[in-house]
């Protein structure tokens, strides 16, 4: 399970930085234009994708709080401000940085967990209360579509710019290495 999430993990960081590294391209007024999405921008849309992993990992360091002393990376999320509305060029370079000590801290975190502990159960407040907790791989592989989901909406805002774009997908660099026999 470690190694899965692991990848999930590094992926998504990878993923972030390929989103990021593209939309800096555009001027402010083009991040910023609504383009129809449910989020409206592609910087609004970029906007969301740090507030849900905010939101993740303030759910993860909940379950996790006996291990606090290892998730130091979590506890820096915490400081960290997404712009809600309209990010200005400062707005966003901060945006950027937020986004690496997000995806940061997610892959410390998991790296600093025991397999067991992906086992350990979250309360959640969605399903209608069926269930009210879910296993912490359950919400990290949340985490991960909803990571996909909303950066397959940039590259669709993107193809219609015809810009190019190609991350959705996970690559096999993020794949364990494989155990060899003895």
């Amino acid at each position: 399970m470690k190694k899965t999430c692991l990848m999930f993990a590094r992926h998504h960081k990878a993923a972030n930085q390929a989103v990021l590294s593209i939309l800096q391209t555009l001027s402010p007024e083009e991040r910023e234009k609504e383009r129809g999405s449910y989020y409206g921008s592609l910087s609004g849309l970029v906007r969301h994708i740090g507030e849900g992993t905010l939101f993740f990992q303030g759910l993860f360091k909940g379950a996790l709080s006996p291990k606090a002393p290892d998730l130091k990376a979590l506890t820096l999320a915490e400081s960290l401000v997404i712009p809600q509305d309209t990010a200005s060029e400062t707005q966003w370079e901060a945006l950027v940085r937020a986004f690496e000590t997000l995806d940061d801290g997610l892959i410390q975190m998991v790296s600093a967990l025991d397999e067991e502990d992906f086992t350990i159960p979250v309360p959640i407040q969605w399903y209608g209360g069926n269930p009210d907790k879910v296993p912490l791989y359950f919400l990290l592989h949340q985490l991960t579509m909803h990571g996909t989901h909303h950066r397959g909406q940039i590259a669709q805002i993107l193809d219609e710019l015809n810009i190019s774009n190609d991350y959705s997908g996970i690559n096999a660099a993020f794949l364990p290495p494989p155990v060899l026999p003895q």
